[in-house]
């Protein structure tokens, strides 16, 4: 067993272990282009259509995309399995989780940083934090789940119902938390947002999933296949968190200590999330292997999504941007540390035997 408590056969990619460490390096490279050369962020200005940059929209779409291959939508015909799994999935991430985290983030950025941080950059930071906590994970959560010894076939499942839901609660639950702060943004960006950065790589994903495993089999598909996007996902958000970065370099500047201050609200609204669901699926007495991904979907986000709508609705020099990148920067620490809460606290729990 390794130090974090992870057994030392189920370790994360070389990507995945680091990801805080390549966001952090691309925060020094993205800050140092913008500020260096200022002319690159005016350069990459002009390719912009409708609000949305074309060069990041094309690099999140790769990003998304080879997530929604991993999506089979056959596993639904499991969704009567072990019901109350999903219960707590499902209300914890729409019906809590959006909600927490826009109070958390509001008490932080409106009292308690008040005094560091304007007031119209507190709005924008408090949107950042909205889009977050109204975008539940999609692709991470199968390693959390792989590394805490979760069901993997009852998290695809989990997973695929949590996406389907997305589809429809995300713009109207962003919507109505940022017209609580009094942040207009037009109801048609929110929608195209989510056209392009949900249903259009979902549905692409999908056609892309059944076609080629009635090809070549469903062994090739995920052995030979899927494998071929790790590097084009990991080169897309690197070169997107770069961008980001250029056009935020004046900001960091300036406010270096706003990232702390940011990373401190979307860390407590984490641990909040999973003591909420890990300890509903506990007090439930189910198994462990349904309770543990049950907390990772709410805790992670899906931060991909949250950075292209912020890009979007407030564009790349927001602190709506800054905000969702900076959940992308706490992500794996913190959710490497409750991994190893779940791995610790198995015994809480009923068995695999113990539901139907």
């Amino acid at each position: 067993m390794s130090d974090n408590g992870v057994s030392d056969k189920k370790r994360m990619g070389v990507f995945e272990r680091y990801l805080t460490l390549w966001v952090a390096l691309c925060i020094v490279a993205g800050t140092t282009i913008g500020n260096a050369w200022p002319g690159v962020a005016d350069w990459l200005s002009r390719f912009t259509y409708a609000q949305i940059s074309i060069p990041v929209a094309v690099l999140i779409w790769l990003m998304i995309y080879p997530m929604m291959l991993q999506i089979d939508f056959a596993s639904l015909k499991r969704v009567g399995e072990r019901k109350q799994g999903l219960v707590v999935t499902t209300v914890t991430n729409w019906l809590i989780k959006p909600f927490t985290m826009y109070a958390i983030a509001w008490f932080f950025f409106n009292v308690v940083f008040k005094q560091w941080i304007p007031v119209e950059l507190g709005r924008e930071y408090l949107a950042g934090a909205v889009l977050l906590g109204a975008a539940p994970c999609t692709a991470m959560v199968f390693v959390w789940s792989y590394l805490a010894d979760g069901d993997p076939a009852y998290t695809l499942v989990q997973v695929a119902v949590n996406d389907l839901i997305l589809l429809v609660a995300f713009a109207p639950i962003v919507m109505f938390l940022l017209g609580l702060s009094d942040v207009v943004v037009p109801y048609d960006t929110v929608i195209l947002s989510v056209v392009l950065f949900v249903v259009v790589p979902l549905a692409a994903g999908w056609f892309s999933r059944v076609n080629l495993i009635r090809r070549k089999g469903e062994e090739w598909f995920n052995d030979e296949f899927l494998p071929k996007f790790g590097p084009t996902t990991i080169v897309a958000l690197l070169a997107t968190l770069v961008i980001i970065f250029i056009f935020q370099g004046e900001t960091i500047v300036s406010n270096p200590a706003h990232i702390l201050l940011i990373a401190i609200p979307l860390t407590i609204q984490t641990y909040l999330i999973f003591a909420l669901s890990y300890g509903w699926g506990c007090a439930w007495r189910l198994p462990h292997q349904v309770a543990a991904p049950a907390g990772f979907i709410g805790a992670s986000n899906f931060f991909e999504l949250a950075v292209a709508v912020a890009i979007a609705l407030f564009g790349l020099s927001s602190g709506a941007t800054l905000a969702t990148v900076v959940g992308v920067l706490v992500e794996v620490p913190v959710m490497l540390s409750l991994v190893w809460i779940a791995k610790r606290t198995t015994g809480f729990f009923g068995s695999s035997k113990s539901q139907p």
